[in-house]
């Protein structure tokens, strides 16, 4: 019980942290999810994204259609499926959000020898698997 209490509390930590960044570039937790998976594989379909993100089909749906009316994701579609791609506007703000994301979470793990973060990988991974 004392693992699993650590853990929600370092999640909601980090979640703070990047909610605020998040926040300063106009975007969401769920917004910027959406982004950053587009962003490492445009073309997805909207139903692979939601296995991705391990979400409904239909919160995926509004998260897209929100994205879209702002400008930064665009649906092309493609027999059955809407492929997704970021706009240009899309792809320049994943850009400075992904790194920003990426150097706060390295910030969080600083505190731990390349080796420990290895051995909590492995741990997380084997718990993970359990």
């Amino acid at each position: 019980m004392a693992a699993w209490t650590r853990l929600v509390r370092i999640y909601q930590h980090i979640d703070r942290l990047s909610e605020q960044l998040f926040h300063d570039l106009g975007l969401n937790t769920a917004c910027f999810d959406v982004i950053a998976r587009v962003a490492t594989r445009e073309g997805l379909s909207q139903g692979e994204l939601a296995d991705a993100l391990l979400v409904t089909k239909g919160n995926v749906s509004q998260l897209v259609a929100k994205l879209v009316t702002e400008g930064l994701i665009e649906r092309r579609p493609d027999g059955k499926f809407q492929r997704l791609f970021l706009t240009d506007r899309g792809r320049t703000l994943a850009e400075v959000a992904v790194p920003r994301q990426e150097r706060l979470l390295d910030q969080t793990l600083e505190t731990l020898t390349k080796s420990e973060q290895s051995q909590l990988l492995q741990l997380l991974r084997k718990w993970e698997r359990s």
